[in-house]
């Protein structure tokens, strides 16, 4: 792997909340806790710099969503984007769904390199004639000028959630897509803003009988009536919204016993399931809790048929990370585009990777000092104890404000996006 591009940003504002490819993988959105979108479009190739090929350069950037104040609950709503989630194109525009912790906007994003001359009603500075000026007709027409990509909000998805938006997804009918919070999952139409339909509840009647809270939630890639949600107690649910209007009762349990052996006061915590996601032929789901990445078949619900471990060498340091919040951390998962190798981020601005097939796995490092452009990355070793060999980084030493949460995989070829807390790196497989 190597690295062709790296974007830094500055504050704390600046820190990436989420990546997301669309669905040719031309294009890379970015959302920030600052409340902006910036999309990233490939370079295309030129018989001159067939190196460049894979760079992608700022197409749009855009203010999303700003902050709020619920004056009812007297709570700050931050502008943070939680998830951003791209709808297939159907035509020169392109619409993607961002949302903060309340609300969900549909943007369209588009290009203008024509502008309209020579109105009848309005002179070009765009002030009205005076209708008794007007002697003569003219046709309007369209000037050439410089290239211009405008984001507009279409649709604004609001005041349906009580508590914190932590996923969208959109459903393959491309009509419907859901929104999922802490306790409840709404299922909303494109079309319609001011009414969602709400197809998950969770919340008890008696708050304190609460035992736990949805983490994830997707639709299935093929059936749009299918999809599954996480929860903070390592659980998944399939649902069949065929079967009822509330999905309340699932179709299949997916849950993994705990070994007695390595059951701590931290069990409950490191088995909370942060990310779920479908694989894209639809027949397996992967789920990343603290400790492991597990691939489950949607046939068998009483164990996963593949455990990765991440980084198994944190497992004696949990109490320190407890105590620091780091245990907390909701790390995401992503699939290549054929099934066959999953991600997901570590510390130390590690990431990680699992081949399905050759079951050989890979550490890579995606920091400034060794993410030259085109430079080689070097696969990292954690050392556990014992003696350190010259190129190995020991457990002690692991920088744990430096994590790679959100990461994202180009549909259909080796290229990643990594976001390292305020700066992106794009890697792609070397090209021999």
């Amino acid at each position: 792997w190597k690295c062709p591009d790296e974007t830094v940003h500055g504050s704390k504002a600046d820190i990436i909340s989420t990546v997301e490819f669309n669905h040719t993988g031309e294009l890379l959105a970015t959302g920030d806790k600052g409340g902006r979108v910036v999309i990233f479009q490939r370079e295309q190739e030129s018989k001159n710099q067939l190196h460049r090929r894979g760079e992608y350069n700022v197409y749009s950037t855009f203010q999303s969503h700003e902050p709020e104040f619920d004056y009812l609950k007297s709570l700050e709503i931050e502008e943070k984007i939680n998830k951003i989630r791209w709808l297939p194109q159907q035509n020169a525009a392109y619409f993607l769904l961002s949302t903060n912790d309340k609300t969900v906007k549909l943007w369209k994003v588009s290009e203008r390199d024509k502008r309209p001359e020579g109105y009848n009603l309005k002179d070009e500075d765009g002030r009205l004639r005076d209708p008794a000026t007007i002697t003569t007709l003219r046709v309007p027409v369209l000037r050439p000028m410089d290239l211009m990509v405008e984001a507009t909000p279409r649709r604004v998805f609001a005041n349906a959630h009580t508590y914190h938006i932590n996923s969208i997804s959109v459903n393959s009918d491309y009509e419907t897509y859901m929104s999922a919070d802490d306790l409840r999952i709404n299922l909303w139409n494109f079309e319609i803003t001011n009414q969602s339909f709400n197809i998950v509840d969770i919340k008890p009647a008696n708050m304190e009988e609460l035992t736990e809270v949805i983490t994830a939630a997707e639709f299935h890639p093929l059936h749009c009536n299918t999809f599954v949600y996480s929860s903070s107690k390592g659980t998944i649910r399939l649902c069949d919204m065929r079967a009822s209007a509330l999905c309340d009762r699932h179709t299949k349990f997916f849950e993994e016993p705990e070994d007695p052996s390595n059951r701590s006061f931290f069990s409950e915590i490191i088995s909370s399931i942060s990310d779920v996601k479908f694989s894209h032929s639809g027949r397996y789901i992967m789920t990343r809790d603290y400790l492991t990445v597990k691939v489950w078949d949607l046939n068998m619900e009483n164990r996963p048929i593949e455990t990765y471990q991440v980084h198994d060498y944190l497992r004696s340091k949990l109490c320190s990370l407890y105590e620091n919040d780091c245990i907390f951390d909701k790390f995401e998962c992503v699939w290549n585009g054929s099934d066959s190798v999953i991600m997901t981020g570590s510390y130390n601005n590690f990431f990680r990777m699992f081949d399905r097939n050759t079951k050989r796995d890979v550490t890579l490092e995606a920091s400034r000092e060794n993410s030259k452009p085109r430079a080689i990355l070097k696969p990292r070793k954690v050392c556990v104890g014992g003696k350190r060999r010259k190129d190995e980084i020991s457990v002690d030493s692991l920088d744990f404000s430096k994590k790679i949460l959100h990461t994202a995989w180009h549909p259909s070829e080796n290229i990643i996006a990594v976001a390292a807390t305020n700066n992106l790196y794009i890697f792609q497989d070397k090209v021999n």
